[in-house]
């Protein structure tokens, strides 16, 4: 968690106040309403603080029939959005007594005496993989950057390049790729608007022709930095990308998160991950930043096949704060099962040093946790900073 969160959270309602319930259902549409306001996870049932609980125990029928995926919606398109997102949080954000108690117990940053554990971080970088149109590889660039090449594509996720980002220390790791070694980017997503996940100085080294997809309500965001191919779009609409290898289709999901950039603006714009679907059918889900929750499920439920699953596996202690925004390391493996995904790359751990675990304790535990599900080793894709893997052909 950022100095810059910290600050923002100060502003929320104090711990003991509650979020009103999710509005109705709306219909989809050009007003980009809320298509999710009612969508099968159900409404958001928010849990105090002094639990930490969220959602994730939300009935999802397993053996409802999905709805059929929405068609895409046009690239660019003028949307019209809701004030605020606040109806879409499944948990209360924390208030100034919360920000009180973590400053009492020093949980801001690893213990001092676990700093020696960042030189063993892993960093290997390499020359990424050929790609041609019915490839589908990814390369680590740390956080939760990646670099997608999919149906002949270059798709970046959340791109931080920076060295720092507003408000925490210098990265730890250097950027896995560096930037004149990308091939051409066709494409950005962004999953929301914290800074280190929305990274303008990364952002504006891209022309501004580059087809950006991004949360509903970002788009005057992006079009006042001179970016022209800019579509922001609601939780299950999706947009398609021509490519070489025919279509690559982008599905914004949900996500258990927020949003804010800056001191009035809290929740204004939305949160979620993104199905990436390649011209032969397989599915990655980048999951960007969120808690454990029902939305996994009901993801799973709508996209059945996903093959990998980008999940979060740092920035998660202290628990009773940052259990409704972050997934630890167990909850990252248990979420990889709801998706029903066959394998898991982590991610958002080994780059900036946000909360307060040992830094290599990430890795440690996701081994441990993947090991006891019984599931293939060869399926956790614990990459090093820089490193590829190529998803076989179905």
């Amino acid at each position: 968690m950022t100095e810059q969160t910290e600050r923002s959270l100060a502003e929320q309602p104090s711990d003991t106040e509650r979020l009103p319930p999710a509005a109705p259902a709306a219909p989809g549409g050009g007003t980009g309403g809320g298509a999710a306001r009612g969508a099968a996870g159900g409404a958001a049932h928010p849990a105090g603080p002094a639990t930490g609980r969220t959602t994730a125990d939300a009935p999802v029928l397993p053996h409802a029939t999905p709805p059929p995926l929405a068609p895409p919606r046009p690239l660019g398109e003028p949307r019209t959005w809701p004030r605020d997102f606040t109806d879409r949080l499944t948990a209360p954000l924390p208030g100034v007594r919360a920000l009180a108690r973590i400053a009492r117990e020093g949980k801001l940053r690893p213990p001092p005496e676990t700093l020696p554990e960042i030189q063993q971080l892993p960093f290997a970088p390499g020359p990424m993989p050929a790609a041609g149109p019915t490839t589908l590889a990814l390369t680590w660039a740390g956080h939760a950057s990646w670099i997608i090449r999919v149906g002949g594509l270059t798709v970046l996720t959340d791109p931080v390049w920076s060295r720092k980002i507003l408000g925490t220390p210098a990265r730890v790791t250097p950027v896995g790729v560096r930037w004149e070694d990308l091939p051409p980017v066709d494409a950005v997503v962004i999953s929301h608007n914290h800074y280190d996940h929305l990274d303008a100085p990364t952002l504006k080294r891209l022309p501004r022709h580059t087809p950006l997809l991004l949360p509903a309500g970002l788009a005057p965001w992006a079009r006042r930095r001179g970016f022209t191919q800019v579509t922001d779009l609601d939780w299950w609409e999706a947009v398609e990308l021509p490519a070489p290898g025919g279509p690559v289709r982008f599905d914004f999901v949900p996500a258990h998160h927020w949003s804010k950039r800056t001191l009035t603006d809290t929740c204004r714009s939305l949160w979620g991950g993104w199905l990436l679907t390649a011209p032969d059918g397989r599915r990655i889900h980048f999951a960007g930043d969120t808690g454990y929750g029902h939305w996994f499920e009901e993801i799973g439920r709508r996209y059945p096949g996903i093959d990998l699953a980008l999940l979060p596996i740092g920035a998660y202690d202290p628990r009773w704060m940052l259990r409704p925004v972050h997934t630890d390391p167990e909850e990252a493996v248990k979420a990889c099962q709801d998706l029903g995904a066959r394998a898991l790359a982590p991610m958002h751990w080994s780059t900036f040093l946000l909360s307060g675990e040992p830094p290599l304790e990430p890795l440690h535990r996701v081994r441990a946790a993947w090991a006891a599900t019984g599931r293939p080793r060869e399926d956790l894709w614990d990459l090093p900073v820089g490193a590829s893997r190529v998803l076989a052909e179905r």
